[in-house]
């Protein structure tokens, strides 16, 4: 079990619902660090950041209100969105350079008629707009856009697109086009009509909202075309969409973003708190178009994402493992349940017993001892750990790292001991425990992924989560308060006598050697009449090994004792997109991803999101980004799923019978 926030605790008491509840509270104490933190790092390329992305405080989002200007914020707030379009496949093939030109002349007809309206409603607002600046800025804005159109005529010329031919605009272009130009005229949700504004304030407010509705396509242009340029070979090697690239990643395009952010900012100054949570509103609403825009792309090709793209629930099994403490939480387990200690324990004053009652502490000697007990951890973990290291990097051997592990596995088994000698665990309540692990912070992301996991009649799945924690009560809780009572827990427990804990574990998952053979385990126990593909999600030394045994292994956070273990042993770390697009490159027709474990490769993550978006898609992502269009959304998306499905098979059969008939001839 993992100590890391013992010596952390504050002497003074608290309250148990603000203990798990507050993110003042909670976040204080136990966060590795207490800078605000996005829940996606600027660049797949930069390394990621000290630990997974985390609710905001109301302080600190307070404190971003207060430094950064409303575009910004609301770029922070659903930055998550932006992950999806990344993740689409046309965007990854795009990124990739075997897009295949039939989609991109397609992708540059519909483009072209987004800019067509982007260019009314920059016009709209410039006559709604009363300030003299606003109206040169939004002159500007449409100008950039009208140069962007003649761009379009080289984009045509350069890849013989016909927009006459492709003219005919399809459904997620027009429901973005009519979105934006319905604002732009003013047909927002209890707003007048432009005919009706009799003041210069409500033509002014009208400039807002369609700058509101514009911004965030900017912005996610501009940080598709940076995070594209990124990829970029360096060995001269053309790409073939190196124009379209170079334009969205260029300083005049993240200028003319910047300057739409600045002028929705300066738009925006007098208005009130309801007119801003309208603005937000259809931030939200643009940026969720921008996603089925991309989403919505014709694609007649292979690619490698979604990963279950191909499930077929028949024959496939999709097999998700996760650890829980830091992978799923902000917080470690172990501390929830130190301070549930030490909070319900007597004080010393106080320490007369009855009999019948399960002996405790007083909580001023708990917190002593929780203290020692955490010191003794991290001094003798980081002992262990340079231990089992060898004194040169090696290449990559499952066999050699498993057998140091089993090091680490002695010493993990021998702490949990120690702290059932002590004596700290007893006398805990289930019920506190239970409302304790309602209340638990889960990374942002985290419960939707594995609610459109389970709930999504299209994916025959099963989520496993496999845990060092002391007692899967408090795990099985924090998921069934987000009606995930599917997941299947494997973890310690705590002993109880009429619902007071004895201070004794049922020990089940104590180590990395626990943890693989339980892994291993369940998919043995699995039926044979399907494939499993398996996943697994953690975050730290003690999940390295199913990390690398799973299909796909995904690290979260950044343990610094993971990483560097890993690397002794010869393991790579790789993020996660940029391995996506370096697959979709390798990936040809008729081909299938290589996707066998104990490869040495294992993907990091900067939050859930990518996850998500890696594993299940745009599709699969109602419980994540909510409805875009409404109830009818649901529908059109159960539509699009089936239709995809059957899509993708009648390929794969036709692939398959043109295998056949080729060896066929072949043996003629």
């Amino acid at each position: 079990m993992r100590f890391f926030f013992f010596n952390q605790i504050k002497s003074q008491a608290t309250s148990l619902p603000k203990l798990v509840s507050s993110p003042d509270s909670l976040l204080r104490r136990f966060s590795r660090n207490d800078s605000v933190r996005s829940c996606c790092v600027d660049s797949a390329r930069r390394s990621p950041p000290e630990s997974m992305a985390i609710p905001l405080p109301k302080s600190a989002i307070s404190t971003i209100d207060n430094e950064v200007g409303l575009a910004r914020r609301f770029w922070i707030k659903f930055r998550r969105e932006s992950v999806f379009a990344m993740y689409t496949p046309f965007s990854v093939s795009l990124a990739a350079g075997n897009l295949k030109i039939e989609t991109f002349r397609h992708y540059v007809s519909q483009d072209f008629h987004f800019l067509k309206a982007f260019a009314q409603a920059y016009e709209s607002a410039e006559e709604c707009a009363d300030d003299d600046d606003a109206k040169l800025a939004i002159s500007e804005l449409r100008s950039a856009i009208l140069d962007e159109l003649k761009m379009h005529d080289s984009f045509v010329q350069e890849w013989g697109a016909d927009l006459a031919k492709e003219g005919s605009v399809n459904s997620a272009t027009l429901k973005y086009t009519d979105f934006l130009l319905a604002t732009a005229s003013g047909k927002v949700e209890g707003v007048k009509a432009p005919g009706k504004l009799a003041t210069p304030f409500e033509r002014t407010k009208i400039a807002a909202y369609t700058l509101g509705a514009m911004t965030p396509c900017m912005r996610l242009y501009a940080f598709l075309g940076k995070e594209f340029q990124a990829l970029l070979d360096n060995n001269g090697e053309g790409h073939p969409y190196q124009k379209w690239i170079d334009n969205y990643s260029s300083e005049s395009f993240q200028a003319s973003a910047v300057q739409t952010e600045e002028l929705l900012d300066k738009l925006s100054v007098s208005l009130t708190g309801e007119e801003l949570d309208v603005i937000e509103k259809l931030y939200h609403q643009a940026m969720k178009l921008e996603i089925e825009f991309f989403a919505s792309q014709p694609l007649d090709q292979p690619t490698v994402v979604p990963l279950t793209k191909e499930h077929n629930p028949a024959e496939d099994r999709l097999m998700i493992f996760s650890d829980f403490d830091l992978t799923c939480t902000v917080v470690d387990s172990s501390a929830i349940l130190a301070e549930i200690a030490i909070v319900t324990a007597p004080k010393s004053d106080q320490n007369q017993q009855p009999e019948s009652q399960i002996a405790r502490m007083s909580s001023a000697d708990l917190r002593s001892t929780w203290g020692l007990l955490s010191s003794q951890y991290t001094e003798e973990h980081e002992q262990c750990i340079e231990s089992i290291m060898p004194s040169e990097q090696v290449e990559f051997n499952y066999e050699q790292l498993h057998n140091a592990l089993e090091q680490l596995s002695d010493f993990e088994k021998r702490a949990n001991d120690r702290v059932i000698e002590s004596g700290v665990l007893k006398g805990l309540n289930l019920e506190d425990i239970k409302k304790a692990g309602e209340r638990l912070i889960l990374h942002d992301g985290c419960t939707a992924f594995f609610e459109n996991v389970v709930k999504n009649e299209n994916l025959n799945a099963n989520v496993h989560v496999l845990s060092y924690c002391w007692c899967g009560d408090l795990i099985r809780s924090a998921f069934s308060s987000g009606g995930l009572n599917e997941l299947n827990v494997h973890a310690n427990e705590f002993t109880f006598e009429e619902s007071i804990s004895t201070g004794e574990i049922v020990k089940k998952v104590e180590s990395p050697i626990d943890k693989v053979r339980a892994f291993n385990d369940i998919l043995a126990n699995c039926s044979k009449d399907r494939k499993n593909l398996t996943v697994y999600i953690g975050d730290s030394v003690g999940d390295l090994l199913c990390l690398l045994e799973a299909d796909v292994g995904i690290v979260v956070g950044s343990s610094s004792s993971l990483r560097r273990v890993g690397a002794q042993f010869g393991v790579s770390f790789i993020p996660l997109y940029p391995g996506v697009v370096k697959k979709q490159k390798e990936y040809i027709e008729g081909s299938s991803p290589n996707r066998k474990g104990k490869t040495g490769i294992l993907y990091t993550v900067s939050c859930w999101a990518e996850i998500h978006a890696f594993i299940l898609g745009w599709l699969f992502s109602y419980f994540a980004l909510g409805p875009p269009l409404g109830p009818f959304f649901v529908v059109v998306s159960s539509v699009m799923v089936a239709f995809t499905y059957k899509l993708q098979r009648k390929n794969s059969y036709h692939r398959k019978s043109e295998d056949m008939h080729s060896k066929q001839h072949t043996n003629k």
